[in-house]
């Protein structure tokens, strides 16, 4: 299964992005192999609908659970129309690492 988790860079080391449709990365996490990969988010600077854009990118991903901040309704909307569990966290200061050691 791929997990989304919202990133401020572009490493393990990274810290927790507590947005979500404007987080610099995502980092998806692969369950099955244990891998990380990391899509910098085009909608971060968008001027309106980042939420919605980032929410097709992930259904794009094929991603089952996104970890982040918080979900505006409209991603909320979209997110929950394709199945896609939302798991809301509030510690910015967690590394990406950290949040995968949590998850496996």
């Amino acid at each position: 299964m791929n997990i989304v988790i919202t990133s401020t860079g572009n490493t393990t080391d990274s810290k927790f992005d507590l947005r979500f449709g404007r987080a610099a990365y995502f980092c998806v996490y692969n369950t099955h192999d244990q891998s990380t990969k990391f899509i910098e988010n085009e909608n971060a600077e968008a001027q309106g609908g980042a939420g919605t854009k980032s929410a097709e990118k992930i259904i794009e991903l094929d991603v089952k659970r996104v970890i982040s901040g918080d979900f505006g309704p409209k991603a909320k909307e979209l997110l929950d129309k394709f199945k896609v569990q939302m798991v809301m966290l509030d510690d910015g200061n967690s590394t990406i690492e950290a949040i995968i050691n949590k998850i496996s």
